[in-house]
């Protein structure tokens, strides 16, 4: 029994990594940097060939990615009830804890019904069902993504029922304690970074930081600091056949990575004195407050040291800035 439900973590299986669209082509760049090899890039994720084990490996790396889904089954399906009936017969028992606990997510498009949550409760039905008949036992479910996550793709009749290996999306990385008025997405931000020719130890120059996201994240990319530093819970944890030692030794790697640039210059300013104090925070939670200089004042009077580097803003704009009569009294 114990082979079997071990098989996840042994077995390589389509991957789906989802990202927010337009980091697709960054996100390639991620996942091949880790040694894996992509099948394809689309644009809202990447795909390829792996093992749950891999799975766990890219959850505390991946700075772009929102989940890391592993393919569990595929089949043709044109109403609900084929969707219960296929869930029914599939070995759930070899893969989720009978007195655990579980979720259902799902991205449905299919004309026979109007509402995802009824495809979703159809999920659980039959997994619910499955268990009882198998184990005599029911696990708990709910909305909470606080134990394993089945995710459902349903577009028209192909359906294929995928393992959450994140749960809780990997897109925010865990130091935002205060998120500060209208934050940027961390996964966008490091994306953003990225992107740019930064060669992660010129200077980094963020004016109008706000909460700090963008310096932050420039800071953990320059020394190498994973998310997973700073996140110890994924979906990944309440599988059968887990072991605390694959994720351990993952997590080691992580605190071996990590580098430090003597001489680097990352300068985030604000003119809100509040925005500052927010961004130091965030910056404290994140490990990377020492490597920051942070500095209330009017973007125009931040400080440009006399050397290599890049300037990156990211401004208030549209309704951030107030109303379209004042936007325009600004503009002129």
């Amino acid at each position: 029994f114990k082979f079997v439900a071990m098989d996840v973590f042994t077995t390589k299986r389509k991957i789906i990594i989802t990202c927010h669209k337009w980091l697709s082509n960054v996100l390639h760049k991620e996942v091949t940097d880790l040694g894996f090899k992509t099948e394809r890039v689309f644009q809202t994720g990447v795909e390829l060939i792996g093992t749950v084990e891999d799975c766990i490996r890219m959850n505390l790396n991946l700075r772009c990615a929102s989940q890391v889904l592993y393919s569990i089954k595929q089949f043709q399906a044109e109403h609900t009830d084929a969707i219960y009936r296929h869930l029914l017969n599939y070995a759930w028992e070899d893969i989720l804890p009978a007195d655990g606990y579980f979720s259902i997510t799902s991205n449905v498009n299919n004309p026979t019904i109007n509402n995802s949550m009824f495809a979703n409760l159809r999920v659980k039905d039959a997994i619910v069902d499955r268990m009882k008949k198998t184990s005599n036992q029911r696990p708990t479910t709910g909305s909470e993504l606080s134990g394993a996550v089945v995710y459902l793709f349903w577009k028209h009749e192909e359906a294929e029922i995928f393992l959450d290996t994140s749960g809780e999306t990997l897109a925010k990385h865990g130091y935002r304690k205060l998120p500060g008025k209208a934050p940027m997405l961390e996964a966008l931000a490091s994306a953003t970074i990225l992107s740019t020719n930064w060669n992660k130890t010129d200077a980094f120059i963020n004016p109008m930081c706000g909460s700090g996201t963008l310096a932050i994240e420039a800071a953990l990319i320059a020394t190498k600091r994973a998310p997973g530093l700073l996140r110890h819970y994924y979906a990944f944890m309440h599988l059968l056949g887990y072991e605390v030692d694959m994720y351990e030794k993952e997590r080691t790697k992580l605190d071996e990575q990590i580098i430090e640039i003597p001489h680097l210059k990352i300068i985030a300013t604000d003119l809100s004195e509040r925005a500052i104090k927010i961004a130091k925070i965030n910056a404290e939670v994140a490990g990377v407050d020492q490597i920051i200089e942070f500095e209330v004042c009017d973007f125009e009077n931040t400080n440009i040291p006399e050397q290599d580097g890049i300037i990156m803003i990211n401004p208030e704009y549209g309704e951030r800035m107030g109303e379209r009569s004042e936007e325009r009294r600004v503009g002129k």
